[in-house]
């Protein structure tokens, strides 16, 4: 790989991992506009541990929290709201989970066409905007339901086309739940942990059983750039997303879809 490719592709998966954007999307996209090469598994694995790294470095303590208060939950009368969310975590991860080992062929083979981006995004943005005119926004991440976790999980699941974006999903079923834009957006970034670790073992178990050469510079690089990039859209994402709302995702969705539609149809 070029080493332009490698930090705009590592800034495009840092950057729009945690957006409501479709880091999938992104990373379908940019080489095939461009005319770039396919970057392969190898660098998707490395770019995913670096997102992973970042929101395992932003979230620590309230990951430390919450694995402790797990632990702590098994035990009689141990439980508290921090390990109900552990739990709730655990189980929004199990349908994207299933979704993943039953479909991911398909979905390789199928759904990774510009034009199905292009129609994800449009209709999974209006989706967003609608949940964010409607919601009630007066809940946080520790009133939520096991019915609620569950249904974010479903709808964790259905991220699984590229287009619709997981953060973009899970934050449009939070707000529809009734939770504040920051809430929603804290337990859509906790619950893509196991998702991104699921994932990154996938990838890697398919990158184990090819003949493909790995380039360690290339991986790491990688890994830096989209780690560092994916930590400061977290803090900047959670520090203003109360302020400046989902409008301006859902804008940017629509102008997106809509040029895609113009581009390859």
């Amino acid at each position: 790989m070029e080493l332009s490719h490698i930090i705009w592709l590592a800034l495009v998966q840092g950057l729009t991992e945690f957006l409501p954007v479709s880091s999938s999307a992104h990373l379908i996209l940019v080489p095939s506009l461009l005319n770039w090469p396919d970057q392969g598994l190898a660098f998707d694995v490395a770019v995913h541990l670096g997102t992973l790294m970042a929101v395992v470095a932003y979230f620590r303590n309230d990951i430390v929290t919450l694995f402790f208060s797990w632990i702590k939950s098994m035990k009689p009368n141990g439980m508290s709201p921090e390990g109900r969310l552990a739990w709730g975590i655990i189980l929004g991860t199990i349908p994207a989970g299933l979704v993943g080992l039953a479909f991911k062929d398909y979905i390789e083979i199928y759904l990774r066409s510009p034009l199905v981006i292009a129609v994800t995004t449009i209709v999974f943005g209006l989706l967003l905007w609608f949940a964010d005119m409607r919601s009630k926004r007066v809940r946080n991440e520790y009133t939520l339901s096991w019915q609620d976790f569950l249904v974010i999980g479903c709808a964790q699941a259905v991220a699984l086309i590229p287009g619709t974006s997981r953060s973009g999903i899970t934050i449009t079923a939070g707000l529809l739940m009734g939770l504040t834009r920051e809430a929603s957006a804290r337990f859509s970034f906790l619950l893509s942990i196991p998702i991104i670790v699921l994932s990154g073992l996938s990838v890697t178990k398919d990158l184990v059983s090819s003949a493909t050469p790995v380039e360690w510079n290339t991986l790491f690089l990688g890994t830096i750039i989209a780690a560092i990039s994916a930590f400061i859209c977290i803090h900047f994402f959670l520090a203003f997303i109360n302020r400046m709302g989902m409008t301006p995702f859902v804008i940017y969705r629509w102008i997106l879809g809509c040029v895609l539609l113009f581009v390859f149809l």
